[in-house]
């Protein structure tokens, strides 16, 4: 409405299960500077050419080149927004209200500065050793973690009733460090002391892939995690 359009980075999503996304974080340890730049340029185009009026999310696939290619635009947030708000210190949801009442951006492309590593893993009730069928259940227990730069958005309690009709999303754990290294440091212990007791969950297999080393490096793309369990399902099983 008022002529500001900003872009706030990428998120890397390229753990994935069937075209779900698994874990998210951000930045991406794949793009620099000038990259970033130009996808996020590309984007701020896009959302320009269709008079996009809200908070919306812009997806490129990319390849090692640093290659881009235009997939598709969600005129919404996405589950994996908390990472982006990590690192840029903006509540999206607030400013996404604040811009459906007709107000103004109360920042510029010049006030987007990245900070740090953020990291998002998705808590889902399924059984990852068993071909992650879903696992409804009634919470029993519930732990959740703490600390500086850890984040748990769940609607979850202990004596709930975790249904079969529905997504099976639990919660989305998220942290923030400094630097990528740190933040999978800090992924690793905020999922060891996250309990949700009377169903299975996808817990074991992100302590699995924190713990992998070609995740640590960044070695992955879209097809990592399809083959990755082909050969380490049977270690998934949660004790």
């Amino acid at each position: 409405k008022h002529g500001n359009v900003i872009y706030l980075g990428e998120r890397e999503c390229s753990i994935q299960r069937r075209n779900q996304k698994v874990i998210e974080e951000a930045p991406s340890p794949l793009l620099d500077e000038e990259t970033r730049r130009k996808m996020g340029e590309q984007a701020v185009a896009l959302a320009k050419a269709v008079n996009y009026d809200s908070a919306g999310t812009v997806e490129f696939v990319a390849g090692q080149d640093k290659s881009f290619y235009f997939l598709e635009m969600n005129t919404r947030l996405q589950v994996e927004h908390p990472v982006t708000e990590m690192i840029t210190g903006f509540d999206l949801v607030r400013e996404m209200i604040r811009i459906s009442m007709g107000k103004r951006l109360r920042m510029r492309q010049s006030d987007i500065v990245m900070r740090g590593h953020a990291l998002e893993c998705r808590i889902n009730a399924e059984d990852p050793a068993k071909g992650f069928m879903p696992a409804p259940g009634t919470i029993e227990t519930l732990a959740l973690p703490g600390g500086a730069g850890v984040r748990f958005d769940t609607l979850l309690y202990q004596g709930y009733t975790v249904p079969p009709f529905y997504d099976s999303l639990l919660g989305k754990l998220i942290v923030w460090d400094e630097n990528r290294e740190a933040a999978m440091d800090r992924m690793q212990r905020a999922l060891k002391e996250l309990t949700i007791g009377g169903l299975k969950t996808t817990k074991p297999l992100h302590l699995a892939l924190a713990a992998d080393p070609d995740v640590r490096a960044a070695r992955f793309d879209t097809q990592f995690l399809e083959v990755w369990l082909e050969h380490r399902a049977a270690m998934l099983d949660d004790h």
